[in-house]
């Protein structure tokens, strides 16, 4: 009878998400609950938890440009953001997608069942007062949501301070999340006392974990080769792994380079860091049967903990002597487990952890082993699994491979800015006055001596030109969209008028519009070609 519910239950899965929420609930969630998991180690999961869209999660000590990387990648102002040289973000926001501009408090978004944020209650009222959402439509936002967190300083006041367990909180949210990017300044490389105890919290999520190196256009070139063997050797020390994690180098923000030496570095690195993060919703599905199979396991052995104590415990007199005594023995019961069970070491929580949680506990209500509900697991792990797993491969098959759009992920796309740019031929067209007219004679003089054929330059000419600007690629990319107004891989001199005019509207501390204004539109082009996204 079991086996034959279990023939017909990939059928029943509607897609890698469902398939993950009935085995979570139907299969490890019992089995969770009758051994104290969720007292433990993690709440439960819940609907949301199974269907939000990849979240990155922002780590870093204050002024390491944590808010500007979002609003780089964003392009827009979120609500609650604060930018300056002092500490600024003291909340966690998350920034996600909505129809309007808006706030949700810490308190309204722990009981909004649509967001995968509930079980964040546990930590208090001192922490979801430094919790909000800030929701805004944004292209970008439509895959991803950001979680930017407070900034990580030195000192034990500060520590103590906060009011909640700073570090049991980003524990929370690196189980949940798609990626967590490390955030490190340049020119300010100590790595706090705080910031180690956070790093070391991450740890088991190392896969997840990403470095970027901020601000590196403001060293020479022989101070950051030293920054960045500062940097690795000081990670080497906090993350004990086998692999090295990996580090970007670049100054992520819309704005010149000061140290212009290593742009070509730069641009490759934040090429293949938005490459990462465009990778996250085709790999969602894949994470969260990962992280499944990683709690299946330790629920797994929180099962035998749970029941060997409880086996150990006498009757009738000396319960509170004995529990003690198994407390303090806890290592070795670890070990008795270990060679009982043939599970990994690895596969055990932490010790110290888990005797300060045990003083808490009365062993005497502790469940026993029941081996149906650990075989129901074994099953989800040797059948179920594989079956989703498959899913996995076809979800991803129908997926885009850069399936974030919109942002600055837009300039890393458009023109000569972007990769494997090929270009086109064209034809002259005739020059018109408009607003950019009255400094085009200045373009102009530029324009012939980049040697135009049949009255236009080349994109590779072009780019050549643009880069004197020092602006980032991203936002040269953008610019380059909007001035490519027939879209054939060239500009001729209006064009090329309208790139420089837009450069300069940049330089001048201005942002530069989603889609060329109509005033702005060549008078040759107007009426005749649409420059929108």
């Amino acid at each position: 009878m079991f086996r034959k519910t279990l023939k017909k239950d990939p059928e029943l899965f509607q897609n890698v998400s469902d398939g993950l929420r009935r085995l979570y609930r139907t299969k490890l969630f019992p089995l969770e609950d009758t051994y104290r998991f969720h007292d433990f180690h993690s709440p439960a999961l819940e609907d949301a938890d199974f269907d939000n869209k990849p979240m990155v999660l922002l780590v870093g000590q204050y002024s390491t440009g944590k808010t500007t990387f979002i609003r780089h990648l964003i392009e827009q102002d979120f609500p609650g953001m604060r930018i300056g040289p002092e500490p600024t973000t003291d909340s966690f926001i998350a920034v996600m997608h909505g129809e309007q501009d808006g706030v949700i408090p810490g308190n309204a978004l722990v009981v909004d069942p649509k967001k995968p944020f509930r079980k964040l209650n546990a930590f208090g009222n001192a922490f979801l007062n430094r919790f909000m959402c800030a929701q805004l439509p944004n292209s970008v936002l439509e895959s991803i949501s950001i979680i930017d967190t407070p900034g990580i300083l030195s000192g034990e006041k500060q520590r103590i301070s906060r009011g909640y367990d700073f570090a049991a909180v980003l524990e929370w949210f690196a189980e949940r999340v798609d990626r967590i990017i490390l955030l490190f300044d340049a020119h300010k490389l100590d790595i706090s006392d705080e910031f180690s105890e956070v790093i070391r919290a991450l740890k088991n999520h190392e896969d997840k974990m990403r470095v970027v190196l901020n601000k590196a256009d403001q060293i020479s070139t022989q101070q950051l080769m030293r920054v960045y063997g500062a940097l690795m050797w000081s990670l080497g020390k906090i993350i004990n792994t086998p692999e090295v994690v990996r580090v970007y180098i670049g100054s992520f923000w819309a704005q010149p380079l000061l140290v212009p030496d290593n742009r070509k570095l730069f641009e490759a690195e934040e090429q293949d860091l938005f490459l990462d993060i465009q990778s996250l919703p085709r790999n969602a599905a894949l994470r969260k049967l990962n992280d499944l199979i990683k709690r299946a396991r330790l629920a797994k052995v929180q099962a035998y903990i749970i029941s060997s104590l409880k086996k150990e415990m006498p009757s009738v007199f000396g319960k509170d002597n004995k529990k003690k005594e198994l407390i303090a023995n806890l290592g070795e019961i670890y070990t008795k487990i270990e060679k009982e069970h043939q599970i990994s070491p690895g596969d055990f929580p932490n010790l110290g952890k888990m005797q300060e949680l045990l003083n808490s506990q009365d062993f005497t209500k502790f469940a026993g082993l029941k081996p149906k509900l650990l075989e129901a697991v074994e099953d989800m792990l040797a059948n179920d699994i594989a079956r989703l797993m498959a899913m996995v491969r076809q979800e991803e098959a129908t997926m885009p491979s850069q399936a974030v759009k919109g942002g600055a992920f837009e300039g890393t796309m458009s023109g000569p800015f972007g990769h494997g740019y090929g270009e086109g031929a064209s034809e002259g067209i005739d020059e018109l006055e408009w607003v950019v007219g009255r400094d085009k004679p200045t373009y102009d003089e530029i324009f012939y001596t980049l040697s135009p054929i049949n009255g236009k330059v080349s994109g590779a000419a072009a780019k050549k030109e643009m880069l004197k600007s020092k602006l980032p690629n991203t936002v040269l990319g953008k610019i380059w969209k909007l001035a490519d107004v027939d879209k054939d891989g060239f500009l001729d001199d209006e064009e090329f008028a309208l790139a420089n005019h837009l450069i300069k509207v940049k330089l001048e501390g201005h942002e530069l519009p989603p889609a060329l204004p109509e005033h702005l539109v060549p008078p040759s082009k107007r009426g005749t070609v649409q420059n929108g996204d």
